[in-house]
C-alpha cells in the first residue's frame, strides 16, 4: 500500500471519523452508566426506608395482637364469672 499524505488520505479521514464517533459513544455510555448507578443507589435507599417502616409496622402489630389476646382472655373470664353468678 503506498504511503499517503495525512491531509488528503481517505483512510486517515475515515479513521478520524471513527475516532470521533467512538468518543461520542464512550461519552454517551458513561452518562448512561452514571444514571443507572444513581438509580440503583436511589432504589437501595428506598428499600432501606421501606424495611424500616415495615419493622415499625411489625412491632405495632405484635403489640396489637398481644392486646387482643388479653382482651379475649378478659372476656372469657367475664363469661365464666357471669355463669358462676359472681
Amino acid at each position: 500500500m503506498p504511503e499517503c499524505n495525512p491531509k488528503d488520505c481517505p483512510v486517515s479521514a475515515r479513521v478520524d471519523a471513527l475516532k470521533d464517533e467512538f468518543d461520542r459513544y464512550r461519552d454517551s455510555s458513561s452518562k448512561t452508566h452514571q444514571a443507572m448507578f444513581n438509580r440503583i443507589g436511589a432504589l437501595e435507599q428506598d428499600k432501606t426506608a421501606l424495611a424500616t417502616r415495615l419493622e415499625g409496622m411489625d412491632a405495632k402489630l405484635d403489640k396489637l395482637k398481644e392486646s387482643s389476646i388479653w382482651m379475649v382472655l378478659a372476656a372469657v373470664i367475664g363469661v365464666v364469672l357471669g355463669r358462676l353468678g359472681l
